[in-house]
């Protein structure tokens, strides 16, 4: 008998992407031959009953349409005994039930052979399921392997059966996959020395404990970078003419703390921002509490101490907590706790300089700020260009949680507060 190509729906022609039997091959029924791909699903079809592969008509690559001839099969002729009339079995009774193993009583063959074959299985969505055939998925759940894990080595980066096994190789091994992205590729190692001198240092604490989670990170989360300038003329000038009762106060009244004062007001507009993903990726879990995290750059490396219940506190008391937990960062005084607890990030390159960055999000956070160096630009304001001092910011967010849309609002609105500390009270 031949085995076609099931009715494919509105799809002209599919991709042939694997073919899983070959010449001589002993099939039963519903054992995949080959698996086809459209442009947003794949599908294996089945055998429609055991036989014996006698030829395969088609090759990975070929483009067949509804209908087309792909396998030539040879029936068992077991299927012959499970039509037998009834009065032959009903004289035999001792031999009609067989054990589960050899597949099952003639009564249950009689029902499978008047059974229709069975149709394909359906089309199933990519933008549901990894993107594997049917039997690698089969395979996996068989080995316990989550496939979201897994990096593809087949045509558009498809899973192969031979990608889950790598996979369980190396974390049988304890190799790179059992971490997040786990399949991608090592870097090859380079002996440096053949082609000069050569140093090793070893990497700092800081960044041998923030390395890993920083690649967590990055690996993780989908992210995206937005990119705005703010106009804080009048923000710098009200600074200014607060420095002589900083001065008597004794606080180091920075433009950190005014934009630490302006966040909370911004996360409560866009509550999106002050929330994790839940471990399950289904569910948000969204923070009532405010506590920010700010990068300080020490001699070991980053860290970001926690500054909590932002949303409480006046200028002058996030001016001096700040440059206390600033000190004792750069003292290595933090305690775990100052490290604990964030909702959202502020990474500062401001004493430095530069314009745009893209600052990592600290996950499981969703969104961090990055600040570059302020500096005066002539800026359009409808009749003439005047001098003003625009600060570049740039927001990197998860965008599982949150989209471009929403990125772009934020950024606006933030730089309407800090153009004008006045709408704080609003």
């Amino acid at each position: 008998m031949e085995i076609c190509v099931p009715p494919l729906g509105d799809v002209d022609a599919v991709d042939v992407i694997e073919v899983l039997v070959q010449p001589g091959d002993q099939v039963e029924q519903d054992t995949p031959l080959i698996t086809l791909e459209s442009d947003k699903a794949t599908m294996e079809v089945p055998s429609p009953q055991a036989g014996t592969v006698k030829e395969v008509l088609v090759k990975v690559g070929d483009k067949v349409k509804e209908g087309a001839p792909i396998v030539r099969l040879e029936a068992q002729a077991a299927a012959e005994s499970a039509a037998a009339p009834p009065e032959e079995e009903t004289q035999e009774p001792a031999e009609a039930p067989q054990p589960a193993a050899e597949g099952g009583t003639a009564e249950e063959e009689k029902k499978a052979e008047a059974a229709p074959p069975p149709s394909s299985p359906p089309a199933e969505s990519a933008a549901d399921l990894p993107y594997a055939s049917p039997s690698v998925r089969k395979f996996a759940r068989k080995l316990g392997v989550d496939l979201g894990q897994v990096c593809g080595s087949g045509p558009k980066g498809r899973i192969l059966k031979e990608d889950v096994e790598a996979f369980v190789k190396d974390r049988l091994q304890g190799g790179v996959a059992t971490a997040a992205g786990a399949g991608i590729p090592a870097v090859p190692e380079v002996d440096f020395s053949k082609y000069g001198p050569v140093e090793t240092q070893p990497l700092s604490r800081i960044k041998r404990r923030s390395g890993p989670h920083l690649q967590r990170a990055w690996l993780n989360a989908p992210q995206v970078t937005q990119h705005h300038e703010v106009d804080i003329t009048g923000l710098e000038e009200f600074r200014k003419a607060l420095k002589p009762e900083a001065d008597q106060l004794g606080v180091k009244l920075t433009p950190l703390a005014f934009i630490l004062k302006a966040l909370p007001a911004v996360m409560k507009e866009f509550p999106l921002f002050n929330a994790s993903l839940a471990p399950d990726g289904q569910n948000l879990i969204l923070k009532r509490y405010f506590h920010i995290g700010v990068a300080v750059a020490t001699p070991e490396g980053l860290v970001v101490p926690v500054i909590r219940d932002v949303d409480r506190k006046g200028v002058w008391e996030l001016g001096r907590e700040l440059a206390e937990v600033s000190a004792r960062a750069r003292a290595g005084k933090l305690m775990p706790d100052d490290l604990q607890g964030g909702c959202f990030s502020v990474s500062s390159l401001g004493g430095i300089g530069g314009t745009f960055f893209t600052p990592i999000v600290n996950v499981p956070e969703v969104a961090i700020l990055g600040l570059s160096r302020a500096r005066m630009q002539p800026v359009w304001n409808g009749t003439e260009f005047t001098p003003r001092l625009m600060l570049p910011i740039s927001l990197s967010y998860d965008h599982r949680v949150i989209d471009g849309a929403e990125g772009a609002r934020f950024v606006v609105r933030f730089g309407e507060l800090l153009s004008d500390m006045r709408r704080l009270v609003l």
